[in-house]
This record gives C-alpha cells, structure tokens and sequence, in this order.
C-alpha cells in the first residue's frame, strides 16, 4: 500500500482513543459500579431491558464492520442490487413475529439451543450449540479483520498488530459488564456509525458535484437498476433470491440466531419485543440504504480511474477505507470519526458474539454435563473465561479469513455451512410435530455435511477464478487528470453482463448464488428428518406439547398440554435432569 493512504494524523488518533475509552468506562460503570448480581442479570439483563437500548444494540451487533465495508464494496462492482434484499428481511419480520418468537419467548429461554432439547433430546442439543459455535467463532474473527484492515489502511500498522488489541479492549467490557454494557456501549457505538456515515456521504455527495452527477455516472455504468427477473440460480443477485434466499437467510441470522435472540428475550414482555423485531428491519434498512448510497458515490468519485486496476487499493475491502481517506483528509479528525464507527461496529459485535459464546457454554454444556447446580461465584467465572479464551481463538483465526476474499460474500457463504442447517432444525420442530429426534439429528448432519461441501467448493471456484461473477464496468482512461499516483493507462474492463462470466456447459450446484444456501441448508434438514422419522417411528402431533409448536399449530393439535400451561418435556429423562439442576 502506498503510503498517500495512510492519512491518521493527531487528532485522528484523539478521536479513535476516545471511543475505546469510552466503551471501557461503560464496562467499568456496569461491572464495579452496577455491578451483576446473578447470572440472568449478566445474560439477560434480568429480562427487564427496554425497546429502545434493545434495538440499537441489534442494529449495532449486526451491521458490523463486515456490513460497513462489504455493502458499499458490492454495490460499487455489481450496482445496487442488494438494496433489493430489505424485501427479504420485511418478509423476514412477520415470519419472525408470527411463528418463532412467540414460541421463544414463552419458554423464557436463555440459549435457544433449549428448545431443541425440549422439542427432541440432548444430542440435538449440544449439535445445535456446536454450530453456533463454529459459526460465531467464524463471524467474530471476520468481523476482527475488518476492524484490523480499516484501522491498517488508516494508520500503516500491520492487520495482525491491531486486531489482538482490538479483541482485548472488547474482552476487557464484555467480561466485566455483562450484557448491560454490551447493550449501552452498543448504542454509543450505533450513534458513532451512523455519524460516520452521514458525514462521509454529506462530505463525499459535495465533493463528487452533488446528487445529480452521481445518479448520472451510475446510470451510465449500469450500476442503478431494478431486480433482475432470471429464473438462473446461478445469477448473483436476482428477485427471488433477494426476496425468498434473503428472506430465509434473514430469519436465521437475524432472529433465530442466539445472539440476536438473546436480546430480544430480555425485554420486559412478548409485545415490547415483536416491536423491537420492526424497529430493527427499520434501523438495519436504513444501514443498508446508506451503505448502497456509498457505494454508488464511491463509483461517482473513482469515475473512469478505479483504484483496484491501479492498485492503489490493493484488495476490494480496502475501497471503503482509501475513499473515506482521501475526501475526508482535508479535515484533521475526521477520518478518525469513520474509522472510529467502523471499528464501534466491530466492538458492538465482538462483544454480542462473546456474551451469546458465554450464554452457550453455561446453559448448553455445564448445565447439561455438570447436572449439580454450581454457585453463582463459580458460574461467573466459567462465563468471563469463555469469553477470554474464544475471543484468543478468534484472533488466530483471523490468518485464514484474511486469504478468502469480498468479505460480504464470503461472511454470508461460510455462514450458511451451519445456518441452514441450524435454521432446518428449529423449523422442523416448530412446524413439523412429526419429527422425532433421529429425523432431527440425521437431517442436520445431512444438511451439514452437503452444505460444507458446497460452500467450501464454492470458495475454491471463486479463488481459483473458475466462478467469476459480471462486474459493472471499471476503467482507469482519466487517471492522469484526477490522481497524482503511478496508474496503467488505457486498462478498462467491461463485464456488464447477467449471470456467471464463465458458465459451465452443465449445471454445477456449488455455482448457486450464494443467497441460495440457508435456504437450501433448511430444505435438506426438512426433507432428511420426515424420511427418518417416518422410516423409524413418528410422533404422534396430539403427544406433543403445544408450547413448542407455532402458535397456529395449537389449534390442530390435540395435545393435552396447552400454551397457557407450564412446558412439561417430551422426554421424562430431561425433566428429572432440570429437577435436579435446580435442586
């Protein structure tokens, strides 16, 4: 990187070490000062948080820095439409609000991962939590490099000196606050990065030559258009993968995940949280819209000199950071406000995983494998170390997220190795009273092992160069007359075209867009455990507890144990071992 980039100056790094200090001040506040007194207060605020401190922190955790660079980095090679996936999360809600979380939080469930012991047994269970697991792990070291890679183009540190301070800073809050300083030092960090974004896109809007040209410029390349309407799997973006794929991949990363669910359980009541479901599809929307908004100024103000064939920006996630640079370097601080947002988003996020890691650990394998209750000492300190050594694990596995490329897609591929698999075993319980436990856990291996497949094959394609998917056109043939940098003269390329630029003559599944695979994931669990289940014994739906059905399905089904009564286990065993557990 050459260093016209690195741009931080003194007050850049006043700004930055501000925001750090004061997500720890918070951790402080909460952990010495209103300090937990159980372990529901440190993982669920003792369910009395409210709807406003509540959404930010959703909002917050789920952007990340991941969305900050990955959306406007999309929208600048492939045009706008990701925009079109806020259809997918609208339908999303009402799946949401109607079907799972009334289930959810009438169980007044810690770990989601209960509902699967509930529903079917233990080993369904703890494979539900290793997922969670594996994917969480995975979430957090990408959300760590995107932090380290923006911090890195800004500064000229190395990505691998600043992410383990980062992660310490994060660990140091999360360990002492508990999910309270998660949540109030979410909605300081939600505040920092909408900030940040305004005032670059207000900036930046100015500088290009207002709104006019850029919509002109984006016309031109293509990059401003409707949903594709090609019914090709294949094709990246289309309608029906931006509204049933998003939508799909949106109910499990945005609902069912544990560490989005664990916030709306802790509101004070069903209602307060069906709310906060529409308020965060409002808040996230607006990310998304102004994330698609930077990408096309991005494209406005690199007109005609891209930086990617000049190699001023040597990787697609350093466009974000190399823009930001270069309109806001005139004011001292300012740069260091975006590159703070960016990193807040990081910070909200890391610190979401970790306290969603500690919930897991306690609920879903002490509790399980160590059947005496243990002191409130001695469970606090089984939840602050899971959060010193996952959050070590994911520094490590920052060195193989760095190899794998455009971190939006790869964020949601790797992703739904584990989330459709996760999301089929949640859906065949809610809404397939049918299912027994073998159904259950053969369902999601399949799903599992065909997804790994899939997904990983799909990676290598896309690092070999074998799946190319179009690009909108980029050229440098004005280099000389806007930027003073070494470029290569007369180097255009133009792949406006639909679909894959290299096609295989047959069919190759792993050349499904991406947006395809929770939804695939999902199918392949719900197809498996029917054929099991049928194959080895049913369940009888009228045997089923109604609690752990969809509120829909109370109606049809006979059970004698209705929704308003206390939840009784379908398996003896599991009740006596919460008897004992609380004994």
């Amino acid at each position: 990187m050459t260093p016209v980039t690195q741009l931080f100056r003194w007050p850049d790094y006043v700004v930055l070490i501000t925001t750090l200090a004061l997500s720890l001040a918070i951790g402080l506040y909460f952990g010495c000062f209103r300090g937990f007194t159980n372990v529901e207060e440190y993982l669920m605020g003792n369910r009395k948080m409210d709807v406003f401190p509540i959404t930010m922190s959703l909002v917050a955790s789920y952007v990340s820095g991941i969305s900050i660079l990955g959306i406007p980095t999309d929208t600048y090679l492939y045009g706008i439409s990701y925009l079109y996936s806020i259809i997918g999360l609208t339908i999303t809600a009402v799946i949401m609000n109607r079907i799972f979380l009334p289930v959810f939080y009438n169980l007044k469930l810690t770990s989601a991962y209960e509902y699967l012991e509930m529903r079917f047994d233990k080993k369904v269970r703890i494979f539900g939590s290793i997922l969670f697991g594996i994917y969480n792990m995975t979430w957090i070291a990408m959300v760590m490099y995107v932090s380290g890679l923006t911090l890195s183009q800004a500064t000229g540190l190395n990505v691998h000196l600043i992410t383990p301070m980062v992660c310490l800073i994060c660990v140091l809050y999360t360990t002492l606050g508990g999910l309270k300083a998660v949540v109030w030092t979410d909605v300081i960090q939600a505040t920092m990065m909408l900030l940040a974004l305004i005032l670059v896109l207000i900036k930046g809007t100015v500088d290009v030559g207002g709104f006019s040209t850029i919509l002109e410029r984006n016309y031109e390349s293509g990059r401003i258009e409707t949903p594709s309407l090609d019914f090709d799997p294949r094709s990246k973006y289309t309608l029906w993968s931006l509204s049933i794929g998003a939508s799909v991949y949106f109910l499990m990363t945005t609902g069912i995940d544990q560490t989005m669910l664990q916030r709306y359980l802790s509101l004070s009541s069903l209602r307060s949280a069906k709310k906060t479901v529409w308020f965060f599809v409002l808040g996230y929307g607006v990310f998304v819209t102004l994330g698609c908004y930077c990408g096309i100024l991005m494209y406005a103000a690199f007109y005609k000199c891209d930086p990617l064939l000049t190699q001023l920006a040597e990787k697609k996630n350093q466009l974000v950071p190399l823009f930001v640079m270069k309109i806001l370097n005139e004011f001292p601080g300012f740069p260091g406000i975006f590159v703070a947002g960016i990193l807040s988003a990081s910070l909200s996020s890391l610190s979401t995983g970790l306290n969603s890691m500690a919930a897991v650990i306690l609920e879903d394998f002490q509790k399980v494998y160590i059947r005496r209750s243990l002191s409130e000492r001695m469970s606090s300190i089984i939840m602050k170390l899971s959060v010193v050594i996952f959050g070590t694990l994911c520094v490590g596995l920052v060195y193989i997220i760095e190899k794998l490329g455009a971190i939006l897609q790869v964020y949601m591929s790797v992703g739904a190795v584990t989330n459709g698999t996760t999301l089929g075993l949640f859906t065949v319980g809610i809404l397939l009273p049918w299912v027994n436990e073998k159904g259950a856990l053969t369902g999601g291996i399949s799903s599992l092992v065909f997804m790994g497949w899939l997904c990983f094959r799909a990676q290598a394609e896309i690092a070999s160069g074998t799946l190319v998917y179009s690009q909108k056109p980029l050229t440098t043939e004005e280099c000389q007359s806007n930027f003073t940098f070494v470029q290569q003269e007369g180097i255009m390329i133009n792949l406006n075209t639909s679909g894959i630029t290299q096609p295989e003559k047959n069919f190759e599944m792993y050349h499904v867009s991406y947006l395809w695979y929770t939804l695939m994931g999902t199918v392949i669990v719900i197809i498996v455990s029917l054929l099991v289940s049928f194959i080895t014994k049913p369940l009888n739906p009228n045997e089923v507890n109604t609690n752990l059905l969809a509120p829909f399905l109370g109606t049809l089904v006979k059970s004698p144990i209705r929704s308003n009564e206390s939840v009784i286990y379908n398996f003896p065993a599991i009740e006596e071992m919460e008897m004992v557990n609380e004994e």
